[in-house]
């Protein structure tokens, strides 16, 4: 609902426009604190500090912001099979840093987190009592088919103050607990919840923990596709709080009540050994604390040994806070070291493979230096917002064995973009007598289309003298074991490599329009015919195209990467409807005499293939010729946009000014943007002392 003073009245010029009038007051229209950041009125993503805030918490307009617009990927082998999974578990100085600001940060040097291929589950850590993840994570996290938990803790004595309120009264108390924090997860579109409960139970309240998980875990399963429930190991059956480091008969109730335990960090060998054979030992995530407290296994750069330990015994890893390489290291080298970590860790990782198309991706990580379009530096300075993130690829590096073959080694770079904040370098070397060398990208399980469409856009850097290519592996769709949840990999049997040809022009109804020569990028388009297969990877192949006596040292940087079902026509992205304003504040600054409106903007639009909106304004006073140029305000990953503190001329004594907004849709299969449609909506505002007309 909008605010009274706020009306929407039909223009008699434009019979399709919405006119907002505005009297410029200095009443601040109230905003929910637990929403808005108190100083500029951006959106904010928030956590709940108790159970009062938890049973008052019902979801109102001003919710909207929080609510994740991306749903889970499809990734093989799902979740559900049997075979060790890998947690990662957020701790980052308290939660809720840069990640809180829900349209974005100007940060730097901010923490994030892209080798989502390597994990299962995301948990967001924080002490407060109900940890909601920021809606940049889930965005992310879902977009490489990655599940979402929140937290749910309580600690010390307010912690068992707390837990004897529930859990030691009527079955209707805890049951209410519980439907609350489904009913967060579903509203808020995360995937479910970790428990931890780091005090002491009375013999009462302890008697109905597992009846309350049991619960839980009954009405996520029933409301959410996917949900989740894990348990900490802290409390046992008595309600002492004794950390066991492992599964056993002190806490099996609790682990029969969820649909996983996460074991304490403490752990040796032989409490792996315990629990091997548990038949449901991959739902055991054993503990790895990255920061190395206490008497532990491996942790920081050696978190290697305690992970081919868990493997050994075949069971789940939970890696805590592995934000260490940011929080512990430089901050100029937090990418590097980030990749380092990981790396280490890969003979001990599954590479998930992606299952459904579109795959488009431009490799930006959620931030850079400036933000890039089509080539071009949209934006100058650095900024910040994971649900900008795309998915991300495989991660290697090559080197060649007993001197044979040639080195490569892919990257993420901030000093170029073909869109967002930076593209995917590819570093090689091709010693001489090496033909080529080939690098994949991408991991897929998809059933293949009849036709089609691959695109490419890359730039190389520092050679003339190197062939490139993409390659495609499929394999037969009667050897791909499709249907099998506990199936790691499809069956072992050959893929065929199907080396591409580029077209000589882009196949209608895709435009290069967009290419950019003076800035190097180059756009291939690959159309392929396949039948009765599954797509298996997506790899580019690096060769010589004149063979040299002396090694070949390369740099390519990939701008973009779509993989599209062109076996129908491709349809742009329509204008977005029933734009409409609400929550107007104005300030106006008496030292620098200007004044500032700051307004929440909402349309309808399918978000279904779309990588973010446009979202623009332009304004008409006394002072300018109608109508002034267009200005990009910034990028939105809903349908709606929190306008902050925009600057705007004061209405002339006699006149009013108007401000005009219109709202771009940019897909993310790579096609030109529809010019955005004016006309739809204008903020039509005076001063408090004229008369409204």
């Amino acid at each position: 609902m909008l605010p009274q003073r706020v009306k929407p009245e039909l223009s008699a010029q434009l019979a399709n426009m919405k006119v907002y009038k505005e009297v410029i007051r200095d009443d601040i229209v109230p905003l929910s604190a637990r929403h808005h950041d108190k100083n500029t009125s951006e959106p904010i993503s928030f956590f709940l500090s108790n159970l009062e805030e938890l049973f008052s918490w019902k979801p109102t307009n001003q919710d909207a912001f929080n609510v994740a617009v991306v749903p889970i990927a499809k990734r093989h082998p799902p979740i559900e099979s049997q075979r060790p999974k890998t947690l990662v578990c957020h701790d980052m100085m308290g939660g809720y840093q840069d990640d809180r600001f829900i349209q974005g940060s100007g940060a730097q040097q901010p923490y994030i987190f892209y080798h989502w291929q390597h994990i299962d589950i995301f948990v967001y850590f924080s002490h407060r009592m109900f940890s909601l993840p920021p809606v940049c994570w889930t965005n992310a996290a879902h977009k490489n088919g990655v599940c979402v938990l929140g937290t749910f803790i309580t600690e010390w004595e307010d912690g068992a103050k707390t837990c004897e309120s529930f859990l030691a009264g009527e079955e209707s108390t805890y049951h209410a607990v519980a439907d609350q924090m489904v009913r967060l997860a579903e509203y808020y579109k995360f995937d479910g919840w970790f428990i931890n409960i780091e005090n002491v139970l009375s013999p009462v309240a302890v008697s109905n923990l597992p009846l309350f998980l049991s619960y839980l875990k009954e009405q996520l399963h029933e409301r959410i596709p996917g949900g989740m429930v894990l348990w900490y190991d802290s409390v046992i059956h008595e309600g002492e709080l004794k950390w066991q480091n492992e599964l056993n008969d002190k806490n099996r109730n609790f682990f029969d009540s969820c649909d996983g335990i996460f074991t304490n960090y403490n752990w040796m060998e032989d409490h792996l050994q315990r629990m091997e054979e548990d038949p449901r030992r991959t739902d055991i995530y054993v503990g790895v604390d990255i920061f190395a407290r206490g008497e532990v296994v491996g942790g920081k750069f050696d978190t290697v040994k305690s992970l081919q330990m868990i493997r050994q015994y075949g069971l789940s890893a939970a890696l805590f806070a592995p934000g260490w390489v940011y929080e512990c290291l430089e901050k100029e080298q937090f990418l590097q070291n980030q990749d380092k970590f990981w790396s280490l860790l890969d003979s001990q990782l599954l590479i998930h493979s992606l299952c459904t198309l579109p795959i488009c991706s431009s490799f930006c990580l959620g931030y850079g230096k400036k933000r890039y379009s089509f080539g071009e530096g949209e934006d100058s300075g650095p900024w910040f917002n994971l649900s900008a993130q795309e998915v991300q690829p495989i991660f290697s590096e090559i080197q060649p064995k007993a001197g044979e073959g040639g080195r490569v080694k892919s990257l993420i770079c901030q000093e170029d973009a073909w869109h967002g904040g930076g593209s995917l370098v590819i570093e090689a070397s091709l010693p001489s007598g090496i033909e080529g060398v080939t690098i994949r990208l991408f991991s897929l399980h998809v059933p293949a289309p009849p036709k089609l469409l691959l695109a490419l856009v890359y730039k190389m850097e520092n050679s003339s003298n190197v062939a490139v290519s993409l390659e495609l592996s499929t394999q037969d769709a009667k050897s791909c074991n499709v249907n099998k949840v506990d199936s790691i990999t499809p069956l072992s049997v050959e893929s065929t490599v199907h080396p591409l040809q580029p077209l000589a022009k882009p196949p209608l109804p895709v435009t290069d329009t967009q290419l950019n020569p003076k800035h190097g990028w180059e756009q291939r388009y690959y159309v392929v015919h396949l039948s009765d297969c599954y797509l298996n990877s997506l790899s580019m192949r690096f060769s010589q195209l004149t063979p040299k006596e002396q090694e070949e040292t390369f740099t390519c940087r990939i701008g973009e990467i779509r993989i599209l079902d062109f076996s129908h026509p491709p349809l742009l992205p329509a204008q977005p409807t029933d734009l409409s304003l609400s929550h107007v504040r104005w300030l106006h600054n008496e030292e620098a005499n200007q004044l500032f409106v700051s307004l929440t903007l909402h349309w309808s639009h399918s978000m279904e293939n779309i990588r973010h909106f446009r979202v623009f304004c332009r304004g008409v006073t006394c002072r300018l010729p109608p109508p002034s140029r267009p200005h990009l305000l910034g990028l939105a990953h809903a349908c709606m946009y929190r306008v902050v503190d925009l600057e705007v001329p004061d209405p002339c004594p006699s006149s009013h000014g108007q401000i005009e907004f219109a709202i771009q849709p940019v897909s993310n299969k790579g096609y030109e943007p529809v010019p955005p449609l004016w006309g739809q909506l204008v903020l039509d505002y005076v001063k408090e002392t004229q008369t409204e007309v």
